[in-house]
């Protein structure tokens, strides 16, 4: 009968052999026999492997549980597929099979906004290494260090930042960041809005070329009205005029550019209208 000192020498490499029998007599039962109980027992084992994958993507917006499920399943098939004939060790296998779920299961299922499967992993991948120098600095990292550590342009690094933006949306009726404490703007109120100028943009250009035709005296005088916005009593003044002929000369200044404008406008809606036949 063996002592107790060589019990304890020999157990951890014993029990090491045990397991690895045990482990493949399972494979076997579970893959010819059919035997489901074996099956269930290789996934019990082998559960804390897939929990600890998932927790790679612990720091993304999606919940825990529902990483840790596509994990448990994503290892449940690896069991099913696993050969153990190929000479290649379950944990080789079953780790590439549970990470390629993991990511199929955000580029498929988990993005709010649709982007390319290029820009979702380096979205990821900027992400992982993100925390990992968070960890290590003891702050958030600089664009230029996670350019570093990923060896990286800095330009590859924020389009993965701004790629990770996609991945989940928020209410337009959630609070406000730029709002004030206490008020209860919501996101809405940072959106912009149509500038009502927007149209008058083409009739400024139509303008502009409308008084470009005019004579030089009545560009002066509609710039004077117009643009330095001097009453007619200081234009009659600055050129040595009556109010009255400012106002006459107004007028026709205006009148010529109403025609000029309406003018160019038709030419703008009917280009051929000019063409001689």
């Amino acid at each position: 009968m063996p002592t107790s000192a060589t019990v304890l020498h020999d157990s951890p490499s014993r029990q090491l052999e045990l397991g690895t029998a045990r482990q493949e007599a399972l494979f076997e039962q579970s893959r010819r026999g059919g035997d489901r109980a074996a099956r269930n027992a290789l996934v019990q084992r082998f559960l804390p492997l897939a929990r600890r994958l998932a927790r790679r993507y612990a720091h993304s917006s999606v919940p825990s549980e529902d990483l840790i499920q596509v994990a448990n399943l994503a290892l449940v098939n690896a069991v099913d597929r696993f050969d153990p004939e190929r000479g290649t060790a379950f944990g080789a296998f079953a780790i590439p099979t549970i990470l390629g779920e993991l990511k199929r299961y955000f580029r498929d299922s988990a993005w709010a906004v649709h982007v390319t499967r290029a820009a979702q992993e380096r979205a990821l991948a900027v992400g992982e290494a993100s925390e990992h120098l968070l960890n290590e600095l003891g702050r958030a990292p600089r664009v230029r260090e996670i350019a570093g550590h990923m060896e990286l342009s800095e330009e590859d690094v924020l389009d993965g930042l701004q790629a990770a933006r996609a991945f989940s949306t928020m209410s337009l009726d959630a609070p406000s960041p730029s709002g004030e404490p206490g008020s209860r703007a919501s996101l809405e109120a940072d959106l912009g809005v149509e500038d009502e100028r927007f149209e008058l943009i083409d009739d400024g250009v139509s303008l502009s070329s409308a008084v470009r035709q005019l004579p030089q005296s009545e560009q002066r005088m509609l710039r004077l009205r117009f643009v330095e916005e001097m009453t007619q009593s200081e234009i009659g003044a600055r050129l040595g005029i009556s109010q009255m002929q400012v106002s006459r000369l107004l007028r026709r200044a205006l009148t010529r550019l109403q025609r000029l404008a309406g003018a160019d406008q038709a030419d703008d809606e009917d280009p051929g209208a000019g063409a001689q036949g």
